[in-house]
């Protein structure tokens, strides 16, 4: 069986989503998942608890050299084993890894302004595999690594455009994206069930979907590929990962045609 890769944002971790109970259960049945999170928040609390100013630039943080430090620390660090034991804690089977390790995920300098963040150039899923044929349910961090005047160095990337990389090097059966509304609206405010590439790329040019949900679609984009849908729904309604998998209730699908 081929796996799914479910990207949850940091906006949608909490107590009384049902997540990780979720993931836990489709492991149980058999179901191969790979997970890759934000956590944005997080990152921002503890820069803004350290006094470390930060700044975005449409909507990616600039990350000089002690931001990368503090992102790398959060996001490899506290949230991935954080969410790794709240998955043994719920009897499934984990472990944490970040796009760094094993070669996972290669990235370049995005530009000059946005300092060490990175555009994924190169995906190597040999982690993930070994890992999924042992049973396990990779975790991934959305750090990767790239050359810096000739020096390799960590490079914090967008964690959506991570989970598209990785659906389409996995060829996943889909790609799950879980946040904190109910989809993809159109400029009435009208949620949208079904968009396909061609409309979905019109989106984008026109700057109809929101700020947020631009790097979905274009991961999605990505993703499609290889990849036969796309999915983005509301991780914190209680059983929204069952739902979506089993009946697709909910959110909004994206499709090849």
């Amino acid at each position: 069986m081929k796996p799914v890769v479910v990207k949850i944002g940091g906006s949608t971790l909490g107590n009384r989503d049902t997540i990780l109970q979720d993931l836990v259960a489709l492991q149980k049945q058999g179901v191969p998942l790979v997970v890759v999170h934000g956590g944005a928040q997080e990152v921002s609390h503890w820069l803004a608890k350290l006094g470390i100013p930060t700044s975005f630039i449409n909507g990616l943080r600039v990350t000089d050299a002690e931001t990368l430090k503090v992102v790398t620390a959060i996001l490899s660090g506290l949230v991935n084993k954080e969410l790794v034991v709240g998955i043994q804690a719920l009897k499934g089977k984990a472990i944490g890894i970040s796009g760094s390790d094993g070669n996972l995920l290669q990235a370049k300098l995005k530009n000059s302004e946005l300092g060490y963040t990175g555009e994924i150039v190169a995906t190597d899923p040999t982690p993930l595999n070994i890992l999924l044929q042992s049973g396990y349910m990779p975790v991934v961090a959305p750090i990767s690594f790239g050359e810096v005047n000739g020096k390799l160095t960590l490079l914090n990337v967008n964690g959506d455009a991570a989970a598209g990389e990785i659906a389409t090097a996995l060829v996943a059966q889909k790609l799950i994206f879980l946040t904190d509304v109910d989809g993809i609206y159109d400029s009435s405010g009208k949620l949208i069930s079904r968009l396909t590439i061609d409309e979905a790329n019109k989106m984008l040019n026109l700057g109809t979907a929101s700020g947020g949900m631009f790097p979905k679609i274009e991961a999605s984009i990505k993703a499609l590929s290889a990849t036969p849908i796309a999915r983005i729904i509301n991780g914190k309604i209680p059983r929204a990962l069952i739902n979506a998998m089993e009946n697709g209730i909910g959110g909004t699908s994206i499709v090849p045609k």
